[in-house]
């Protein structure tokens, strides 16, 4: 199937974040921390993080092998300013050397931009523009326990400004993780619930990334190979959260779509997404899951090719034309009829992806739309921020306010 790539495109692709893989991996910490050179280690994480056992023993091992530690577990679900601003003014005080990000996208998001703030001062609005970064960053490692954001080994970070109800990103290079540390073990504990809306986050990143204008073959690659990984094990994990292989594919995937991702961009469902999240600090994997199959749906004639080759890679069977095909090495020239009935054979064949989604998220147990209870007086407000949104941009087709409008009240309708 012919998917649309110039392989001729110029393209670069950087990973300088190092990936240590595996289970029990985590335990190699103050190995890595011994080979980047620093003593004083401020870990960032959530309350939830910093109550479990294995979080407990990880400080003491750290401890135990004479690094200077302290937490600050004060990060919030969808980051805030404020967050970033006391954990900055908290390795100021200890004089970090390093920062330590444990949990899930908030407190790697919420670490980033810390690693700035910490030697350089200001506000995390600042460095919207990354040039007015003046000081090499503190050195980053970061440990995920969830698997969907891929924060791990992307650039940016997304804060949600607290006085004006808005997400916005911070993206350099400087800011990639210098070692990101993938633990299986640390995602067995998940409850279904979290799961399901961050492994659907990792397929929105995958999908995304390979359905943008900004894809690249590399992207492409990762991307769909997550896209594989997410649709084949996420149900399994949902299920059984403690079968290591599934949890190992999914953390997997998403790594993968960050890695796509971050080299390519997201689109149309993340523009409502973040724009919700800003506004009625709504989880941010559940708001994806739940626009994604109906961004795609609203987006599928203008890229048909794409959404059917992702429904190749996660499984959707292959819909034959109902025209005979014309055997290898004939000099027959086709018709328009089979021509026509070929393109129609595709389409159908990404409209059974939208429907994989639609029936994925549902088989995982996660809401609609309407749970979120966002008044429709909201809406014109939402559609205008959306489509202001930088990756809006890069999404194939870019999108009106008008459209936005359109696909909330189709969300609103449930169909």
């Amino acid at each position: 199937m012919n998917t649309g790539i110039n392989l001729s495109a110029s393209f670069s692709f950087i990973l300088p974040t190092r990936i240590e893989y595996g289970i029990g991996s985590h335990r190699k910490i103050p190995d890595f921390l011994k080979e980047v050179g620093v003593r004083r280690i401020l870990i960032i994480t959530d309350p939830g993080v910093a109550k479990l056992s294995w979080f407990t023993q990880l400080k003491a091992l750290l401890t135990h092998q004479d690094y200077e530690v302290e937490v600050f577990s004060g990060v919030e679900p969808n980051p805030k300013d404020r967050n970033v601003e006391e954990a900055a003014e908290a390795a100021r005080m200890v004089k970090a050397d390093c920062l330590l990000a444990v949990g899930g996208g908030s407190p790697i998001d919420c670490a980033k931009v810390v690693s700035i703030l910490a030697v350089s001062g200001g506000k995390p609005r600042d460095y919207e523009d990354p040039s007015r970064i003046g000081h090499q960053p503190l050195p980053l490692i970061v440990v995920p326990t969830t698997a969907g954001t891929g924060s791990e080994v992307t650039f940016g970070a997304v804060i949600t400004d607290t006085k004006d109800r808005f997400k916005f990103t911070v993206k350099s290079p400087l800011l990639a993780p210098k070692i990101a540390v993938l633990d299986p073990e640390l995602t067995l504990s998940m409850p279904p619930p979290l799961t399901a809306s961050t492994g659907m986050d990792a397929l929105t990143h995958a999908i995304e990334a390979y359905t943008s204008s900004a894809s690249e073959p590399l992207a492409d690659a990762c991307a769909l190979y997550a896209a594989e990984l997410l649709a084949s094990h996420l149900p399994r994990v949902v299920q059984q959260g403690t079968d290591v292989e599934a949890r190992s594919a999914v953390l997997l995937g998403s790594l993968l779509a960050g890695i796509a991702f971050s080299h390519s961009d997201v689109g149309a469902v993340h523009c409502i997404a973040e724009a919700l999240g800003g506004m009625y600090d709504l989880p941010h994997g559940v708001c994806n899951a739940v626009c994604l199959p109906y961004v795609m749906e609203y987006c599928l004639e203008s890229n048909i090719l794409r959404y059917a080759r992702l429904g190749q890679a996660m499984g959707v069977q292959s819909i034959p034309p109902t025209s005979v095909s014309i055997p290898t090495g004939s000099t027959k020239t086709p018709d328009t009829r089979e021509v026509s009935e070929t393109k129609e054979s595709i389409r159908r064949k990404a409209q059974a992806t939208v429907q994989l989604v639609n029936d994925l998220a549902q088989q995982v147990g996660l809401p609609d739309f309407r749970s979120f209870a966002v008044p429709e007086s909201d809406f014109p407000l939402i559609a205008e921020k959306a489509a202001a949104n930088g990756s809006n941009k890069d999404n194939i087709p870019i999108l009106t306010k008008e459209d936005y409008l359109r696909i909330l009240k189709r969300l609103q309708a449930g169909g």
